[in-house]
C-alpha cells in the first residue's frame, strides 16, 4: 500500500497547493469563476466525443457490461451524461443504473467538478445529467458521454455553445476519446471544429485518442484499409500534424450478434486492438498525477504572466507619475520666477518686504503645482492609460511560443483589470502575489516532476503483484 499512499498524499498536496496559493489569485483577477481545485478534486474522467451514430453509446455499454446508454442509427441522445461508480450494491449484483440526477442538481453539488459549467445557461443544464452505475469498470474513473456531432446544427439549434462546453469538459478530462465510423470518416462540421480549434486550445495532444469504431461494417479488409487511410488523411489535414495520428480500431461484438450476421474474417486479427483500447481507457487514472502536475504548471505560468504584465504597467505608471511631479515642480518654479520678476517690475509690489514677496511667489509655485497635478497631469495620465491599453502587448516580452500562448490566455484579463481599476492598484501586493505564483510554477512544478519520477521508480504494491500472478495463473 506504500505506493498508493504516496500517490494519494501527493495528490492531496497538489490540491492544497492549488487551493491555498493559486485559487485566491485566480479569483481576484477573474482568471477563474470558481476555485481552480474544483475541476481537479474529483476522480479521473474520460470524455467521449464523436459524430452521431459513431457508436459512442454502444462502446460505453461494452465497457460497462450493460445497456446503460441508448443506442441507434439516428441521433438518440442529445445530453451530456456523466457516468460514475456506485459501490452501494453487493459486488455480484447485475450492472444497472442505481441513481440519476438532473443537470441543475449536478451543477450545484460541490462534490462534483462541474460548477464552472453553470455559465452555459439553463438550456445546457437541461441537457446535462448524471448516472450512477455499479459497473466495476468505473471503480477508478468516470465516463462523460456527449451528444453526437452534426453537420448542419448551430448554436441557436442547441441553445448553448456546444464547442465551449466541449472545451471546458476536455480541460478537466484525463483522456479524450474521439470516435469515427466508416461511413463518416471524412468528419462532420462540428467534429472538424472540435479537432482543429477546441481540443488543441483546451487539452494536450497526448490526452486525445482517435478511434475508428464499427469496423465490422467494412465489407472486407481492403474496404477497412481504404476507410482507415481516408481517416488518416483527413485527421492530418485538420490537426496540422505531419505524423499520422494513432487510430484505435474497435467494434461491438454484442451489436454484431444482435444483427445475426457472420462477422468478417479480418476481425479475428483485430481483437488485440479492442483490448488495447480498453486498457488505454483503464489507464486514465495513471495519467491523473501527471495531468495535475501539468495543471499546476500551466495555471501557475499563466497567472505569473498576468501578474507580470500588471507589475510592468504599475512600473510604467510610477515612472510617468515621477515625471509628472517633476514637470509640476518645474512649472511651479517657473511660475514663482515669473512672479518674482513681476513683483520687482511693479512699483506697488517692489517696496514690499522681500520675505513677503518670497511668500507670495512660494504660494504661486504651490498653486501652479497643484493646478498642474489636478488638471494637466490627470489629462496626460488618461492619455497614457489609453495608449498603454492600445499597445497592451508591449507590457510583456513574447520571445517564444510558450510566452505567446500564455499571454493569449490572460491578455483580455489584464486589459479588463486595467480598465476596471484604471491602473490604480497596490504594486507591493501584486509583487508579493507574483513571487508566490512564480515560485509554484518554477520550484513547485520541478519538485512535483521529481516526485512523479520517484513514483515511477517504485515497485508495485503487493496487491498489484498478487493480481498480476492471479492473472498469469488464470491464463
Amino acid at each position: 500500500m506504500y505506493r498508493d499512499n504516496y500517490i494519494n498524499s501527493l495528490r492531496i498536496e497538489l490540491l492544497e497547493l492549488v487551493a491555498d496559493q493559486l485559487t485566491p489569485v485566480a479569483l481576484k483577477y477573474g482568471y477563474s469563476e470558481a476555485p481552480l481545485e474544483t475541476t481537479i478534486k474529483w476522480r479521473p474522467q474520460v470524455l467521449v466525443l464523436g459524430n452521431y451514430s459513431s457508436g459512442k453509446s454502444t462502446l460505453i455499454n461494452e465497457f460497462l457490461g450493460a445497456k446503460i446508454q441508448g443506442t441507434g442509427q439516428a441521433p438518440t441522445d442529445d445530453s451530456f451524461t456523466v457516468i460514475t461508480y456506485d459501490d452501494s450494491l453487493p459486488p455480484d449484483s447485475p450492472v444497472r443504473i442505481t441513481e440519476e440526477r438532473d443537470g441543475k442538481v449536478l451543477l450545484n453539488d460541490p462534490e462534483y467538478p462541474f460548477e464552472t459549467l453553470k455559465k452555459h445557461g439553463q438550456r445546457f443544464a437541461a441537457h446535462f445529467r448524471l448516472k450512477k452505475v455499479n459497473s466495476p469498470f468505473l471503480k477508478n474513473l468516470a465516463i462523460i458521454d456527449t451528444p453526437g456531432m452534426l453537420d448542419s446544427i448551430t448554436e441557436r439549434d442547441r441553445g448553448y455553445n456546444y464547442q465551449e462546453v466541449i472545451g471546458d469538459l476536455a480541460q478537466i478530462a484525463d483522456l479524450v476519446l474521439v470516435l469515427f465510423d466508416p461511413h463518416k470518416a471524412g468528419t462532420v462540421r462540428e467534429a472538424h471544429t472540435s479537432l482543429r480549434d477546441t481540443l488543441p486550445a483546451k487539452t494536450f495532444e497526448d490526452r486525445v485518442l482517435f478511434v475508428l469504431n464499427r469496423i465490422d461494417e467494412c465489407a472486407s479488409m481492403m474496404d477497412l484499409i481504404r476507410v482507415y487511410g481516408t481517416l488518416c488523411w483527413n485527421l492530418s489535414q485538420i490537426t496540422g500534424r505531419k505524423d499520422i495520428p494513432m487510430i484505435h480500431l474497435t467494434y461491438s461484438p454484442g451489436a454484431l450478434e444482435n444483427m445475426d450476421q457472420q462477422p468478417p474474417d479480418y476481425l479475428k486479427y483485430l481483437e488485440n486492438q479492442r483490448e488495447a483500447l480498453k486498457e488505454a481507457v483503464l489507464k486514465a487514472p495513471c495519467h491523473r498525477l501527471d495531468n495535475l502536475a501539468a495543471f499546476v504548471e500551466t495555471h501557475g505560468q499563466r497567472l505569473a504572466h498576468l501578474l507580470e504584465a500588471l507589475i510592468n504597467y504599475r512600473l510604467r505608471a510610477r515612472r510617468f507619475h515621477f515625471k509628472g511631479v517633476a514637470m509640476a515642480m518645474i512649472a511651479g518654479l517657473l511660475a514663482a520666477g515669473v512672479g518674482w520678476i513681476g513683483s520687482m517690475a511693479t512699483p506697488a509690489l517692489a517696496g514690499l518686504d522681500p520675505v513677503i514677496r518670497l511668500s507670495i511667489c512660494g504660494g504661486i509655485a504651490v498653486a501652479t503645482m497643484a493646478l498642474w497635478l489636478t488638471s494637466v497631469h490627470r489629462f496626460l495620465y488618461r492619455r497614457f492609460h489609453r495608449k498603454t491599453l492600445a499597445a497592451l502587448d508591449e507590457l510583456t516580452s513574447l520571445e517564444n511560443q510558450t510566452r505567446r500562448d500564455s499571454w493569449e490566455a490572460v491578455r483580455d484579463l489584464v486589459k479588463n483589470h486595467l480598465e476596471k481599476t484604471r491602473g490604480k492598484y497596490p504594486l507591493t501586493e501584486v509583487r508579493r502575489q507574483y513571487a508566490t505564483v512564480w515560485g509554484i510554477y518554477e520550484k513547485g512544478s520541478r519538485e512535483i516532476r521529481e516526485a512523479l519520477k520517484e513514483i515511477a521508480s517504485l515497485p508495485p504494491d503487493r496487491e498489484d503483484d498478487d493480481r498480476e500472478q492471479d492473472t498469469a495463473g488464470a491464463a
